[in-house]
C-alpha cells in the first residue's frame, strides 16, 4: 500500500474531527445573518441582528462589565500567582510547602459549583463579621475570579522558572549583583512569557465563567456569560448568534496578529 493510501484514513479522520469542532461555529456565523427570528429557518441575508445587538444596552453593559472584571482579576491573579510560582520554584523546601501546594492544586481540581458556593459563604460571613463587602457585586466577582485563576498563573510561572534553571541568576550574583537586581534583570525577564500567558489565561477564564460569577454576583452585576446563559434559557435568538460572531471575529483577529508577529520574529524581519 502506498504512503498516500495509508495517510488517507488519517487525513479523513482529522477532517472529521475538525469539522465536528468548527462546523457548529460556522453554522452560528452564517445564521447570525439570517433575516428570520427563527434560528432553524433561513429567510434571507440581513444584518438586522447586528444593529439590534449594537442597541442592546443589556448586552453592551454586560460586555463592558465582564471586560473590566476580567482585566482586574487577571492582573491580581498574575501578581499573586507570580509570587506563588516564584516561591515554589526558587525557595526550596520551606515550612508549610506541602499545604501551600495543596491549596493551589485544590482550585484546579475542585468543581466550580463547590468553589462558587464556598466563596459565597465566605463573602456572607465577612459581611456579617466585619461589614465588608456591603453587598455582592462586581468586586466580589472580581475577587472570586482572581482567587480561582491564581493557581493557573502559579503553575505556568513555576514551570517556566524550573525549566529556565538558576544558572543565570547565580552568575549575576557571582558578579556582585544584589538579589533585587538579579531578580529585576534576570528572573523577571525569564518570567515575562509565563506572566503574559498566565494573564491571558486568567482573563479568558474570567470572561468564560458562569458558575462562580452566578454565586458571587448581585443585582446589577451580571456578567456577559450570565446574561447570555439567561437569554438562551428562553430560546436562542440570532442576536446571540451575532454577539458570538463578533467574539469569534475579535479572537481571530488577535490570533492572526499574534501569528504574524511570531512569524516575523522567527524570520528575523522586525521593522
Amino acid at each position: 500500500m502506498s504512503g498516500a493510501r495509508r495517510r488517507a484514513p488519517l487525513i479523513g479522520w482529522m477532517i472529521a474531527c475538525y469539522a465536528f469542532l468548527y462546523a457548529p461555529i460556522g453554522f452560528l456565523v452564517v445564521f447570525s445573518f439570517n433575516d428570520s427570528r427563527l434560528v432553524t429557518e433561513w429567510s434571507g441575508f440581513s444584518a438586522r441582528w447586528y444593529v439590534a445587538l449594537w442597541h442592546d444596552r443589556t448586552l453592551i453593559d454586560a460586555t463592558w462589565l465582564s471586560l473590566r472584571i476580567a482585566t482586574v482579576s487577571a492582573t491580581i491573579a498574575c501578581i499573586v500567582g507570580a509570587a506563588a510560582g516564584l516561591a515554589l520554584a526558587r525557595f526550596g523546601r520551606f515550612r508549610g510547602r506541602l499545604l501551600f501546594e495543596g491549596a493551589l492544586a485544590a482550585s484546579l481540581v475542585l468543581p466550580e459549583v463547590i468553589t462558587g458556593l464556598s466563596l459565597l459563604l465566605l463573602f456572607v460571613t465577612l459581611q456579617q463579621v466585619v461589614g465588608w463587602p456591603a453587598g455582592r457585586g462586581a468586586w466580589t466577582v472580581t475577587l472570586a475570579h482572581a482567587s480561582v485563576s491564581v493557581a493557573y498563573v502559579a503553575v505556568v510561572v513555576r514551570a517556566r522558572l524550573v525549566d529556565a534553571g538558576v544558572t543565570l541568576e547565580q552568575a549575576a550574583m557571582d558578579l556582585y549583583a544584589p538579589p533585587w537586581k538579579a531578580f529585576a534583570v534576570i528572573t523577571l525577564p525569564l518570567m515575562a512569557p509565563a506572566l503574559v500567558a498566565g494573564w491571558l489565561l486568567a482573563f479568558t477564564l474570567s470572561m468564560d465563567d458562569v458558575v462562580v460569577a452566578s454565586f458571587t454576583s448581585g443585582p446589577g452585576a451580571s456578567t456577559l456569560p450570565m446574561v447570555v446563559f439567561s437569554a438562551t434559557r428562553l430560546g436562542v435568538t440570532p442576536e446571540i448568534y451575532a454577539l458570538a460572531t463578533v467574539i469569534v471575529a475579535v479572537v481571530a483577529v488577535v490570533l492572526g496578529a499574534v501569528a504574524a508577529l511570531w512569524r516575523r520574529r522567527v524570520g528575523g524581519v522586525w521593522t
